[in-house]
């Protein structure tokens, strides 16, 4: 059957309801669908800028600081506690110094060199003197085990790693005797950073510049090894090319983000660098030379308070962190006595958001005056509050990493912070779609990025082809790269759905589809990330492969739970008693009913479990990234599993 290429049918478009500037906002590429069988199959976003043909990221500090040296490119705490500013020509030149020190050591072009340290301005000073001197950075989560590490190190040949601390270093101690490539091993808290570049000085900056002179787009740039729900993790080798491709057309599309006319951009970044997600907007905001800052604490006091000083205008955050931020404000105004009135300013932000949707996409007038007046009373009540929590300037949020939900995502854009969700993986450099600013379509992850392909397969599978898309996986007995797409495209593992303007949406991992002794497919990740969003639930695995109905396994959130009792009067019992709580249960099952709404009968939720214990990475539960580790819980609980059916 033949298939062609069209765009869709014209939308008007119009300011949303928040400060843009409806006529300075990013150029729109409607995206080209293909059809097969009367379904969209394919959608495509021509590139909105050239592909990059010489130079690497290693020539963005030095760009940077020849066209504006002057111009505030970071921000790190100082001994005080508060932000110096780094200027362009400042980078440039700590760049510099700490790549001919790297220099000096012996490492030479094409050399591992790894990074164990939490999000801190080392980090990233780190990775563009890496690169400055022709070597390949390896992340390696601080939170890795042993095992995870040695495997890292091992499989990448790194000939020297840089951890945070002292003990991460010490920790490593008894596995040197196998790590036979790695020759130096440094501690920024120690002051070697500071130390390399002391030993550089006597090398020409000269030798600099010729290393960076022989990098292009297509020398590898990083091995990101993902952390995987299973096996060991695989080194995804991405070049400087995958990643110039992929935040040259992000800064151009999401102009409101890194292009704001009216105010310093600027976000504090406190997701792992260790991260791609992470990794990419640090690079992006180098690129755009929008003010970066670095948090290395996810504790919510310290997290707060680096918030407060540093006020970001926008920030990255996974869906877990903003139903988090939703459910404590709400759990705060319960405590107030002010529970009816949160949810009913709740109500009116996702009616407004969805009213601003619906007239950005021609299928409404937009909020109506009552509507508008009422979020106008609210926002000093409640809007405000929550923007104030988070720096008081913040405009916007790029999310990823699992489906934020279409509640959530109209609740936010109500408040005022326009959220960007989108998609993509380590292979693909971060964002493979996102959302276009002033077209969401909420609960959907957007368009594909411009320059970017997403096809669906026939059986259901997102595969993508771009630019930004891996050359392949690091396998060292291949003798390097071994190729990871096939014919151009990448098979990504998730199973999704075009609609007829090219949006995507995320149902499920291939390999996490269940089916039931009846037969039926089963999709868990809709109910998982509907039950997850509960403020009493923490995490949830739904279960049911091969078994005669769908079951779930449910752990608690511990600040939920605190609120709950203090709400009903509730004393603290230990948690195998909490778990049989009947009052407890009634809320959890009313909440699975609501999860149950979204599904068929035959797919629905019959029985679940409350485990005593969360899920964590240090139990082997959860991936660094949050994701579960279906096989560890279905191993650790099989007597939990078992008992939900009888057994």
């Amino acid at each position: 059957m033949p298939i062609s290429y069209s765009s869709p049918s014209p939308v008007p478009q119009s300011a949303s309801e928040f400060d843009y500037d409806p006529d300075g906002g990013p150029a729109f590429v409607e995206p080209l669908t293909r059809r097969l069988d009367g379904e969209v199959r394919e959608a495509y976003v021509p590139a909105l800028v050239p592909s990059v043909t010489h130079g690497s990221l290693a020539d963005l500090p030095f760009e940077n600081a020849d066209t504006d040296p002057g111009h505030r490119v970071f921000s790190r705490r100082d001994a005080q506690g508060g932000w110096t500013d780094v200027t362009a020509a400042q980078f440039a030149a700590e760049v510099t110094a700490v790549a001919k020190g790297l220099i000096a050591e012996g490492l030479v072009p094409g050399d591992r060199i790894a990074v164990m340290a939490r999000t801190r301005y080392e980090w990233t000073l780190l990775d563009f003197a890496a690169w400055a001197a022709g070597l390949v950075t390896v992340p390696v989560y601080p939170t890795s085990s042993l095992f995870q590490t040695r495997w890292i190190l091992q499989d990448s040949g790194a000939v020297a790693l840089i951890t945070e601390t002292t003990a991460q270093a010490a920790a490593l101690g008894p596995q040197r005797e196998h790590l036979f490539a790695l020759r130096h091993l440094w501690v920024v808290d120690q002051g070697h950073v500071d130390a390399l570049a002391e030993a550089g000085a006597a090398v020409p900056d000269q030798e600099v510049t010729v290393r960076r002179g022989v990098l292009g787009p297509d020398t590898l740039a990083t091995l990101i090894y993902t952390s995987g729900t299973t096996g060991r993790p695989k080194g995804c080798a991405l070049t400087h090319g995958n990643f110039l491709a992929e935040v040259d057309n992000a800064v151009e599309l999401l102009d409101p983000v890194f292009k704001a006319k009216s105010e310093d951009s600027c976000t504090l970044l406190f997701l792992p660098l260790s991260h791609v997600f992470g990794r990419m907007v640090a690079v992006a905001c180098v690129r755009a030379r929008v003010r970066l800052g670095h948090a290395p604490s996810l504790q919510a006091e310290d997290l707060l308070a680096d918030l407060a000083s540093f006020r970001p205008t926008f920030l990255l955050a996974i869906p877990y962190m903003l139903e988090k931020i939703y459910n404590n404000a709400r759990a705060t105004a319960e405590r107030g006595g002010r529970a009816a009135a949160f949810d009913r300013a709740a109500s009116v932000a996702r009616r407004f958001g969805e009213a601003v949707e619906a007239r950005q996409h021609g299928t409404g007038n937009g909020p109506t005056r009552a509507l508008r007046t009422a979020r106008v009373f609210y926002d000093p009540l409640v809007y405000r509050r929550i923007r104030n929590a988070l720096g008081g300037r913040l405009r916007h949020v790029i999310c990823g990493g699992s489906p934020l939900g279409r509640r959530l995502a109209a609740f936010y854009a109500g408040t005022g912070i326009e959220i960007y969700e989108g998609y993509g993986l380590t292979e693909t450099t971060g964002a493979a779609t996102v959302t276009p600013p002033r077209r969401p379509r909420l609960g959907t992850v957007g368009w594909p990025l411009p320059g970017t392909k997403v096809r669906i397969a026939a059986d259901g599978e997102v595969l993508l082809s771009g630019g930004q898309v891996l050359r392949g996986y690091w396998d060292p007995n291949a003798g390097g790269v071994v190729p990871a797409t096939h014919d151009g495209w990448f098979p990504t593992g998730d199973i999704g759905r075009l609609d007829d303007d090219g949006y995507l949406t995320i149902t499920g991992r291939k390999k996490e589809i269940l089916i039931t002794a009846g037969g039926k497919n089963v999709a868990p990740a809709p109910l998982e990330n509907w039950l997850r969003s509960h403020p009493l639930v923490s995490q949830c695995i739904v279960l049911g492969d091969g078994r005669p109905f769908v079951s779930a396994l449910i752990t608690l959130d511990p600040e939920g739970i605190t609120h709950w009792r203090q709400m009903n009067g509730k004393h603290p019992v230990p948690a195998e008693f909490l778990t049989e709580d009947p009052d407890l249960l009634a809320v959890l099952q009313r909440a699975v009913d609501e999860a149950n709404k979204l599904v068929s009968r035959p797919e629905s939720i019959r029985r679940f479990a409350v485990l005593p214990a969360e899920f964590s990475e240090e139990t082997g539960h959860l991936t660094p990234s949050m994701k579960l580790r279906r096989a560890a819980i279905m191993r650790d609980f099989a007597r939990e599993v078992d008992a939900l059916y009888g057994q």
